[in-house]
């Protein structure tokens, strides 16, 4: 009797531990079913967020980078002059009618005019945010030249000689329309705000201006538009440019080099299709510009640009109507 009841209570416990050893597996399983699945919330959120960020990343697909000229001539553009400008020439520059074709946020295109004393100079444009930036930063050269011009004028020697300034600038300008206008005007009369204006323009696609200039610009923009219009765009880009120079005038290019386009194919689907396409490349542009276009000669400004950062060290060349 004693036996059977000792077995009994064998079975009894085997079948407890046996009970217990499953209840212990079901409760790991559980932990680790909610480990895997808080896991994987875990997973799909950072992808979520991966996406995110791929889904609303900026694309510039004609050049228009924000912060453009503190990338390629280091913080504070407006206090730092762009190295290009260097090599221009005052000659082109001087009481004359210019243009800048892709301008961005219009920092060479003030300096141009503050250094050279342009009669006007108009900056162009695709990126209407750019053209924003373009006149907060003209905006605020023009407080620097206030805030120069007083600092200059604090001696009562330099309020006479102002006086003198002034007196000959009203005679100069009375003069003036005597000369039919030859003359550009004395910076003493105008400010930088005068001289400066910018506007937002598609220049491929766009009407012909109702003015002509004396010199246009077009730095490392060539590229943006051949991979956006393609080889007819870039034709009908110089084709313009052409017309709207007067006699004499200069173009002032600076071709970004075929490597280059290779970098910057894949920005749009437009960009890609185009980069397969061309077929006139930038080694092709002189004769394009020289026999077909209609320039009569072409002047190397540089072909190694000093003080630039490391992939801008672009040749300038200056083409003559």
């Amino acid at each position: 009797m004693a036996e059977r009841n000792e077995k009994k209570r064998k079975r009894i416990e085997n079948t407890q531990k046996q009970q217990n050893k499953k209840q212990d597996g079901e409760v790991k399983k559980e932990e680790r079913d909610g480990n895997s699945e808080e896991m994987a919330k875990k997973g799909q959120e950072i992808q979520a967020k991966s996406n995110s960020n791929k889904k609303f990343k900026k694309v510039f697909p004609y050049g228009n980078y924000k912060s453009y000229y503190g990338y390629r001539i280091g913080k504070g553009p407006e206090r730092e002059e762009d190295p290009r400008i260097r090599v221009l020439k005052k000659e082109w520059f001087e009481g004359k009618d210019c243009l800048d074709i892709g301008c961005n946020s219009g920092v060479v295109t003030i300096q141009i005019a503050k250094k050279y004393n342009c009669k006007s100079i108009l900056g162009l444009d695709i990126d209407s945010a750019l053209i924003e930036e373009a006149f907060w930063y003209l905006r605020k050269f023009v407080k620097m030249e206030f805030a120069e011009k007083k600092n200059t004028n604090n001696t009562n020697v330099k309020a006479v000689q102002d006086v003198n300034e002034s007196e000959q600038c009203t005679n100069k300008s009375s003069n003036e329309g005597a000369d039919n206008g030859s003359s550009h005007q004395s910076s003493c009369e105008r400010n930088l705000s005068d001289i400066v204006s910018f506007r937002q323009e598609n220049f491929v696609r766009s009407r012909p201006h109702d003015k002509q200039y004396d010199t246009i610009l077009c730095l490392s923009v060539t590229k943006w538009i051949h991979l956006n219009w393609g080889d007819d765009g870039l034709i009908t880009a110089f084709g313009k440019i052409w017309r709207l120079l007067r006699p004499g005038g200069v173009f002032v290019l600076e071709p970004q080099p075929w490597s280059s386009y290779e970098r910057n194919r894949r920005v749009s689907e437009t960009t890609r299709s185009n980069y397969r396409d061309i077929k006139y490349r930038p080694d092709f542009f002189r004769e394009m510009l020289l026999d077909k276009i209609g320039f009569r000669r072409v002047e190397v400004v540089t072909s190694d640009l000093s003080g630039t950062r490391t992939g801008f060290n672009r040749p300038i060349f200056a083409y003559y109507k």
